[in-house]
């Protein structure tokens, strides 16, 4: 005789187990800066943390110790964090660091796979998409897994978790930009197209000197010669 079913049981699925409570106001805080809903200068105080991600003051003092190492804000005792604004010489930092790394990876990169043309194509596509639907954070998450991609191709480990560490700088730099310069979305959409085109017909040196241009315009914001 078969056996019956197992009887149904009206037990609620088992919440959803909440990361600790630091990583928490950690991911908010940082969310924040990245976006630019905490604006460089802004004052970030224990209080207001606490209560705006639901969690008492010792985590929120161990989420700003780890973001003060990351270099995105800077702590003052009894008054709260402050974000760090994006300054010139950590904008040329970041670009030249770039360049060394993204112009070595490209031409390690040629000729470049199938499947590297396919994902970039992707990306291109979606960066479109984002810049259409004015979603400038989400252009420059975009953005930035552009580039990771071609660093990574190159093959290089080591690179690639170099380039990697970047990752909050350049998100930070690329949300900054594309709002002080909402029509700079249009050129790089435009040079994100050439060093596709490069890439697909094999000419690595072509690559690279698309590669170094599209970086160096980040030199000039430094500068305060943005063309």
């Amino acid at each position: 005789m078969p056996s019956a079913p197992p009887a149904a049981t009206d037990q609620p699925a088992a919440p959803t187990k909440q990361p600790p409570a630091a990583d928490r106001v950690y991911a908010h805080v940082k969310q924040g800066v990245l976006e630019r809903r905490y604006e460089g200068g802004t004052l970030l105080t224990e209080g207001e943390l606490a209560e705006a991600v639901g969690v008492s003051r010792t985590p929120v003092r161990e989420a700003l110790l780890r973001l003060e190492v990351e270099g995105l804000i800077k702590l003052y005792p009894k008054k709260g964090a402050m974000v760090l604004p994006v300054s010139a010489q950590e904008i040329a930092d970041v670009v030249e660091t770039r360049q060394l790394v993204e112009e070595h990876a490209a031409r390690k990169a040629v000729p470049a796979s199938p499947q590297l043309i396919a994902r970039l194509e992707e990306l291109l596509a979606r960066q479109k998409e984002q810049a259409a639907a004015g979603d400038l954070a989400g252009a420059a998450v975009t953005d930035r897994c552009f580039h990771a991609e071609i660093v990574r191709s190159g093959g290089n480990e080591i690179l690639s978790r170099l380039y990697d560490q970047l990752r909050d700088r350049q998100l930070r730099m690329g949300v900054a930009v594309m709002h002080a310069h909402p029509d700079r979305i249009t050129k790089t959409l435009t040079e994100h197209e050439q060093i596709l085109e490069a890439l697909r017909s094999g000419d690595a040196e072509a690559v690279v000197g698309l590669i170094h241009g599209h970086v160096e315009w980040f030199s000039h914001l430094a500068r305060g010669e943005v063309r």
